[in-house]
């Protein structure tokens, strides 16, 4: 007697926000197919279409179509969530972003398949990638207790006068993940922001969402709080423009938008003064430095008087 077909149990992707896995408010969804190497090359570069390089492939899923409402409850959460993680020890967010790395690694053989399927990598590529997105979250969790004594300090000046700068952390921060890197990309954008106490509302790559809807999942298990990542899928430009039009958001990083759709969104920041990263030509697999965790950081200087100071030394 033959045993009987069992039915396969297909994944459905959800949005991440505040912690929880909800569907898009609209109710939309959009296919994502898989990507061959030439669709991953005509994708390179382009961003904010819909379908750009994503080819003829094979269906993978149905992907949450974010609407603007998502982005707005994503906000909320981001802001609720940032007095908590801002507050936390530096020693504290890096001990969070390396398990963050523990339990990516635990689930490297889904991440290696999904992002094959998504650039259009061999196995062998994609574990490569795969690999440098857990050592970026490793990288990054050993900044967080550094990046104070790199981006601040006692100042020396003419007077009487303690004077010492503290970088604090901006806020929420809007981030267009990379269109055409899937996992590294956006851990690279991600994680540097939210090392230094930001919050984030993430929207994922047009054409490769499932990676960043994934990485959710290993969020929602690593020790994070709820809302201090959240990660949005669907039409960039339609996600973005409320995004950067959002009276409490604090930043917006560019990243994932094309040019034409950059300068329209630096316009709209513009309202509130929210700082703006601009997108450029990035080497993802490069070593990230500090800048992305610099950008998002405001420095706080404070002044104490020391007393008249003498040939004896300091006099209260």
């Amino acid at each position: 007697m033959s045993e009987p077909t069992r039915l396969s149990v297909f994944k459905t992707y959800k949005l991440y926000v505040g912690g929880r896995f909800p569907r898009s408010e609209s109710g939309r969804v959009y296919e994502v197919t898989r990507a061959t190497s030439a669709a991953g090359a005509a994708g390179k570069g382009k961003s904010g279409v819909a379908g750009e390089g994503s080819g003829e492939g094979e269906w993978l899923a149905n992907a949450p179509l974010s609407s603007r409402k998502d982005a707005r409850d994503a906000v909320v959460a981001a802001r609720k969530a940032f007095g908590g993680w801002s507050g936390a020890t530096a020693y504290n967010r890096g001990q969070v972003l390396y398990r963050v790395a523990e339990m990516l690694e635990g689930r490297r053989e889904q991440f290696v398949r999904e992002v094959a399927a998504a650039e259009g990598l061999s196995k062998s590529k994609a574990g490569a990638v795969v690999d440098a997105a857990i050592d970026r979250w490793v990288w990054y969790a050993g900044w967080t207790d550094k990046i104070g004594q790199v981006a601040g300090g006692a100042n020396p000046v003419a007077g009487p006068y303690f004077n010492l700068s503290t970088p604090e952390p901006t806020g929420v921060v809007a981030v267009l993940a990379p269109q055409e890197s899937s996992l590294l990309g956006l851990v690279s954008v991600i994680a540097p922001a939210i090392a230094t106490g930001n919050t984030v509302v993430a929207v994922a790559s047009e054409r490769a969402p499932l990676p960043a809807l994934s990485l959710g999942e290993v969020l929602a298990t690593s020790d994070l709080p709820g809302g201090v990542v959240n990660i949005l899928s669907g039409r960039t430009a339609e996600i973005a423009a409320p995004l950067a039009a959002h009276q409490d958001v604090n930043a917006i990083d560019l990243s994932g938008a094309g040019a034409q759709l950059a300068g329209e969104l630096e316009v709209a920041a513009a309202d509130n003064l929210k700082r703006v990263l601009r997108p450029r030509a990035e080497d993802w697999t490069a070593d990230p430095g500090t800048d992305r965790m610099t950008a998002f950081l405001e420095t706080k200087t404070v002044w104490h008087p020391t007393g008249s100071l003498g040939a004896s030394g300091s006099a209260y």
